[in-house]
Order: structure tokens, then C-alpha cells, then sequence
């Protein structure tokens, strides 16, 4: 059963209850109107963003909906939600988290010699170099599913890194990494060295690989179909606010 099939089945979604959907500034920042009245997060805070563009992007989600208001399809506002009532409270948590996926980080377990092995080290070693100079965070790799031990001083400028971001970065951040497996990959759409989508097909070589080994499943597709428009949402909360100057 897919994610989307079961949750329609567990519970019935809300009815859409209003026609138009707009931005106004406020001084909780960029606030999002359903018919000219405020919206609220689960925790009852207005849901407002830092800045018009990213605000905009979110009303966007509400505006798309049609009949019923279906929350996963709308990963802005989820990444909305965490950054206004969870993150505040949770920064250190959440950067010791990001810091430990660069402990198993998907970028440095190869295959063995082979085709995939050259696939690997042609889409992931430019990036542990990266990781290496720009993060400071060098990572060891090699040919195991065994646990790689890796230089804790590494670990320690990530987590760094990632608890000096802003609440909303940090969200963005929390959130694109487990969908990657990477935490190098994380920074990389953070930082903006590369698109979304590019970056979210290097965290997929193997799965292209067996895929076109032994074809894709069909849940499998539409789970990685779901990681890549909640990431292409962490992108776009990444670029909004650097475009926007804010932070």
C-alpha cells in the first residue's frame, strides 16, 4: 500500500474552506492569509515567514489545493511548521543528528571494484572533496558495509556548522539530510553548491544502478518521487532566504 493510499484511508482530510489565498507583512514577518484571515501553525502561531519570496512559495502550496487539503503534499508548510514550533527548542538535538549521519554518511561506502564502484567515485568523491576543504569535515571512505571510523574533528565542525544556522536553515538542513543519507549532500543544497535535483541524483547511485539491473518497484519509485519533492521544498526554503538577504 502506498504512503499516500494508507493515509487517506486512516483518516479523512479536511475540506478546502476558502477561496483565495495571500501575503502581507506583519511583524512576525511574511504571514500567510486564507481569505484575508491568518493562518495559524499546529502549535497556534501564526505561520509567517522571514521573507515575501518564501512566503509566497508557501501560499502557493494552500493555493494548490482543491477540494480536500492534503498536508503532504505541501512541504513547505511542514518545514514551516517545524521551523515556527519545534526548532527553537530542539537546535541542539537537531545538529548533533545532522553531525551523526557524517559518522555513516552514504558518500563514503563503495562497492567493490565494478561498475558501480566507478559510478560511485565519479559522483561522490568531487563532494568529500568539497566536504574537505569548504567544511573542513575530510571523511575516510572505503569498500565495507562495515562502520567506518571517522575523524571526530570532522564531526565536530559539521555540528558546529549546522547549530550556527538560523532556526530555518537548521529546519531545512534537519530535514534535507536524512532524506539524502548524507550530510554532505545536506550542506551541499544548504550552501548552494549545486541543484536540488542533481544533488538528490547522486544520493540515488545505487538505487539507478539496481534499478537498471533489476528494474525499479513500483512503491520504490514513489517513495523517492516523495524524498525529492520534500528536498526540492528544502531547496527552495534554502534559496528564498539567501536570495532574500536574510539570516
Amino acid at each position: 500500500m502506498s504512503m499516500s493510499k494508507a493515509r487517506a484511508e486512516n483518516r479523512p482530510l479536511p475540506r478546502r474552506f476558502y477561496s483565495t489565498v495571500s501575503v502581507a507583512a506583519s511583524e512576525e514577518g511574511w504571514r500567510i492569509l486564507l481569505d484575508g484571515r491568518p493562518v495559524k501553525t499546529p502549535a497556534r502561531k501564526p505561520l509567517a515567514a522571514p521573507c515575501q519570496p518564501l512566503a509566497e512559495a508557501i501560499g502557493a502550496e494552500w493555493a494548490a489545493q482543491e477540494k480536500q487539503i492534503d498536508p503532504f503534499t505541501m512541504p513547505l508548510t511542514r518545514l514551516a511548521h517545524l521551523a515556527i514550533d519545534r526548532m527553537g527548542e530542539v537546535r541542539a538535538p537537531a545538529a548533533a543528528e545532522i553531525a551523526r549521519y557524517a559518522r555513516t554518511d552514504l558518500l563514503c561506502y563503495r562497492a567493490e571494484e565494478g561498475e558501480l564502484a566507478a559510478l560511485q567515485a565519479t559522483a561522490w568523491d568531487p563532494w568529500l572533496e568539497w566536504a574537505a576543504s569548504a567544511l573542513d569535515a575530510p571523511l575516510n571512505r572505503a569498500e565495507t558495509l562495515l562502520p567506518i571510523e571517522q575523524p571526530e574533528a570532522s564531526i565536530a565542525a559539521l555540528e558546529t556548522r549546522a547549530l550556527a544556522l538560523d532556526d530555518w536553515r537548521l529546519t531545512g538542513l534537519a530535514s534535507a539530510v536524512p532524506l539524502l543519507g548524507s550530510a554532505v549532500l545536506g550542506f551541499a543544497l544548504l550552501e548552494g553548491e549545486g541543484a536540488g535535483l542533481a544533488i538528490f541524483d547522486a544520493s540515488r547511485v545505487d538505487e539507478h544502478y539496481q534499478a537498471g539491473r533489476w528494474g525499479e518497484d513500483a512503491e520504490a519509485a514513489e517513495a523517492a518521487e516523495n524524498r525529492k519533492r520534500d528536498l526540492l521544498a528544502c531547496e527552495v526554503l534554502f534559496r528564498t532566504l539567501d536570495e532574500a538577504g536574510v539570516g
